[in-house]
């Protein structure tokens, strides 16, 4: 493997403690190394900054939905097409790029893994096509718990044993990295017409509530000692007042310290917390919520959160949330899909505007940032925008250049047709916190990986560590222009993938080696589970057993993590 030396760059480590100190970067066989031979290549990154590849820890890149969104929104592609490269397939698409294209922009954006955040268990062979498609990053998918009817069975009759095992099944079985949580119960609610929009909603048929599934699975999480915490996607998703349920969801977790090996220090992540702080009683007084949301985030340590944050873009909103999307079309009457995914979830699709002449619109643009500078800890702190619901990956340096300008934000503010409501309905005008370059490091690089408990891998610069390298046209000592930083983080100087360059001079040089992480969670055998799953496949299921699996051949190149449970 080739040798290279990266020389006189500004280094942002959250890792090793580096603040932007002029240092040596080396890269041997693939990792950081303390030093390398005469014979390594010389970068120059003078006048730049250096980072470790980022780490998206949320977004909905691969699987049925997002085929779907291809499908039936060929007006997304229109004008975005790049043509066959040297080194690059044709691409295309805007909010719901092609795999080839989410690849490419992710890499050129300086990201290295990234995490689909949605799998139904049913169609994970579908997911992991799509991932296997997509070139150069990481990835890894988070099989979706909260309205599994043998997650629900299991709990009610306090089962944990039983609980425990089958997810362990369920993460070999899907090769899946973790426990996700969507609107718990009430998408399984949404399949008799109904909804849980508070914790404390019963499940209709299955004598269970919200709270009791997320408390079970965190719980499990912990006996089980996975890698990440639970990932949650909470009830109530986009109502105003929906704070109230959030801050409920959260007190769950109160109190529990965490139990794994990998060094997470959050029981519970929340995602997209943009979309789960609004306060008022209906649209006409929609306000923000931030404030009480990050308030409890500062004083709680043992949780973290991504953004989520409105980009004010055209886009195309999915989830596994089907009542959501339902109530969105009612909304803007736009074209929708919906599907109900038998014993598991269910899932919808609607395009949508975020429109900055819309007050409301305008309003969640500001809720996102609130959150980011109101946060104290960076490093339980990530920037998402929950990919493509409230804006393209493709926005993210946009949110990085918001956050660290104060500038750009008032110009924005400024310039809203409903500037005065959108102030006065939000704190975001009195905010002139502008984060670091050492801030986003942590909030895209490093709190990110240690959330996924895989941060003696990706997410630092430390001699061992995979050499995921990004090289930043940016020097925060000098920069004045805000649109500069923009502009700089849309297409990195250099990025490396596990020692490989992949992108130079912002183009993309290399597919890479990429790989497909999955959790393999060891439990004593159950045979409890192993007949309640034939059972219910032979009942309930539209497909055999056989057919459910992901075999080896959907993951040509795994990067197992293996736990042992206590």
């Amino acid at each position: 493997m080739s040798e290279y030396i990266i020389k006189n760059g500004k280094v942002y480590d959250p890792k090793t403690g580096i603040k932007g100190d002029v240092s040596d970067v080396c890269i041997k066989d693939g990792k950081i190394a303390d030093k390398v031979s005469s014979k390594a290549k010389v970068i120059d990154a003078k006048g730049k900054s250096v980072m470790a590849g980022a780490v998206d820890v949320h977004a909905h890149v691969a699987g049925p939905k997002v085929n779907e969104g291809r499908n039936y929104r060929p007006e997304d592609k229109l004008f975005s097409y790049k043509p066959t490269g040297k080194n690059t397939r044709m691409s295309g698409g805007f909010s719901i790029p092609t795999t080839f294209k989410t690849g490419y922009e992710y890499a050129r954006m300086g990201y290295t893994t990234v995490m689909e955040a949605a799998m139904p268990p049913l169609y994970a062979r579908h997911v992991h096509e799509e991932i296997k498609d997509t070139p150069i990053i990481d990835e890894g998918a988070l099989p979706v718990f909260g309205n599994n009817w043998f997650v629900f069975e299991y709990l009610k009759n306090n089962e944990m044993d039983n609980v425990c095992a089958y997810i362990s099944w369920l993460l070999k079985t899907t090769k899946g990295y973790g426990i996700k949580i969507v609107n718990p119960g009430g998408s399984e609610a949404w399949g008799w017409g109904e909804n849980c929009v508070t914790v404390n909603d019963p499940v209709p048929y299955f004598d269970i509530t919200p709270a009791e599934i997320v408390k079970g699975l965190l719980e499990a999480n912990e006996k089980l000692g996975l890698p990440h915490s639970i990932h949650i996607h909470s009830n109530n998703l986009g109502n105003p007042g929906n704070y109230t349920t959030t801050l409920d969801t959260l007190k769950i977790a109160q109190g529990v310290k965490p139990n794994n090996k990998f060094g997470r220090e959050q029981v519970l992540h929340h995602t997209h917390v943009q979309f789960h702080s609004y306060k008022g009683d209906s649209w006409a007084n929609f306000e923000s919520g931030a404030k009480e949301i990050a308030d409890y985030f500062n004083k709680n340590k043992n949780m973290t959160m991504d953004l989520g944050c409105v980009t004010l873009d055209e886009t195309t909103t999915m989830t596994a949330d089907g009542p959501f999307e339902h109530h969105l079309t009612s909304l803007n009457h736009l074209k929708w899909a919906n599907v109900d995914v038998e014993l598991e979830t269910s899932s919808g699709i609607v395009p949508y505007v975020y429109d900055p002449n819309i007050k409301v619109c305008a309003i969640q643009w500001a809720i996102g940032l609130e959150l980011g500078l109101l946060a104290k800890d960076p490093m339980r702190t990530f920037i998402t925008t929950d990919h493509p619901n409230a804006g393209p990956f493709t926005r993210y340096p946009r949110i990085m250049k918001w956050l660290m300008s104060d500038k750009s934000r008032q110009d924005m503010l400024k310039g809203f047709k409903h500037s005065e409501k959108v102030i006065s309905a939000t704190n975001l005008a009195s905010l002139d916190r502008e984060l670091s370059m050492f801030e986003i490091a942590q909030m895209t690089r490093a709190g990110p990986a240690k959330s996924l408990g895989l941060y003696d891998i990706f997410g630092g610069l430390a001699p061992g560590m995979d050499a995921d390298v990004a090289i930043i046209n940016y020097d925060e000592d000098k920069v004045r222009d805000p649109e500069d930083i923009e502009k700089a983080f849309s297409a990195a100087d250099y990025v490396f993938k596990s020692g490989t360059m992949v992108v130079e001079n912002g183009e993309v040089i290399s597919n890479g080696n990429k790989r497909t992480l999955w959790v393999d969670a060891k439990v004593p055998e159950n045979k409890q589970v192993e007949r309640d799953v034939q059972m219910k496949f032979l009942k309930f299921y539209s497909m055999t057993l056989n057919n459910y699996e992901v075999s080896n051949h959907y993951v040509p190149n795994p990067y197992v993590i293996e736990v042992e449970s206590n």
